[in-house]
Formats: structure tokens, C-alpha cells, sequence
């Protein structure tokens, strides 16, 4: 999915992270072109930027240091370069690899009204949310609420129920 890039791989104090912005070129609105966006990450020293489509989402490697830390030093960057708040949640590409092996939407009947969810939280504490939550039109569930994310279940026209 992610390969470990040359520098990371090579290098044992560099870290490869995702970084997920919130916000940014949704509808028209506060729009962000990648290769600004991948310029804006390279002028921070990370080194093997990719951006992904015009989705917001950016792979690099950065020296190893705190989510809480890059995460700072991104938004200060991001505000400062697009003139406005862009909220940033860090991940390693370990922790999105982990996520993906444990194959939170198991048993899901996917149909081409289905959409599949997964919230990064910043917040890496537990919701108090009891789960699995369906709504009363049974049209959305929350399936997994863990300690950073929460993957849920949308049926754009209500039907038959999504889980066994």
C-alpha cells in the first residue's frame, strides 16, 4: 500500500507519516493547488512528499518526533502559506497499515449507494460512544470506534441492513 520510501527506509531516524488535511477543496471552497500544498511541505524539510489526487492527503518522511509536534509545525506552515486555518491529524504509515489489516468494514455488502468512512480523530481518547451504533433509518452505522478513529457505514438510499 505504502512502500518505505529510500529515505526512510535508509535513514532510522526518519519516519514516514501521513499527513490528513481537513477542509481544503471541498465544494470550491478554500482551495489548495498539490503542488503548492507539496512545496509547502518540502520548505518544512520533509523530504519524499507525494500528495495524493486533490484529496489534502500527504505522505512524507520527517524526522521522527511527536504527531503532536508535526502537526504544529504543518498548520503554523499551511496558515501562513494559504492564508487561512488548515486543520492537520497526523499518522504514521504504520498506523494506517495497521488499520487496514484489521479490515474494520468485514462483512459489509457494498453497493454502489454504500460509502465507506474512516474519521481520523486528533483526539486519540476513547468516545464513550456505544457501538455498533445504526441510526433509527438504518441508512448509517457506526461499526468500530477505536483510540484515534471511527469507521462507519453510509447507505446513500436506504434498503436491506448493511451487517449480518
Amino acid at each position: 500500500m505504502f512502500a518505505m520510501s529510500k529515505t526512510a527506509a535508509n535513514n532510522p531516524t526518519m519516519g514516514r507519516y501521513i499527513a490528513f488535511l481537513r477542509g481544503i477543496n471541498v465544494g470550491g471552497h478554500k482551495p489548495i493547488k498539490m503542488d503548492a500544498l507539496a512545496k509547502a511541505f518540502a520548505s518544512l524539510g520533509f523530504q519524499s512528499v507525494k500528495t495524493v489526487l486533490a484529496s489534502g492527503n500527504v505522505l512524507f518522511d520527517a524526522p521522527r518526533t511527536s504527531p503532536g509536534a508535526l502537526t504544529q509545525r504543518i498548520e503554523e506552515k499551511l496558515e501562513k502559506t494559504f492564508g487561512h486555518p488548515v486543520g492537520v491529524t497526523i499518522r504514521t504509515v504504520a498506523e494506517v497499515q495497521k488499520l487496514v489489516k484489521s479490515d474494520p468494514f468485514k462483512g459489509i455488502t457494498v453497493t454502489p449507494q454504500t460509502r465507506l468512512y474512516v474519521t481520523f480523530r486528533r483526539d486519540k481518547t476513547s468516545c464513550g460512544l456505544k457501538i455498533p451504533y445504526e441510526s433509527p433509518e438504518k441508512d448509517f452505522q457506526i461499526l468500530n470506534v477505536s483510540v484515534g478513529e471511527v469507521c462507519c457505514v453510509l447507505t446513500l438510499s436506504p434498503g436491506p441492513r448493511l451487517h449480518n
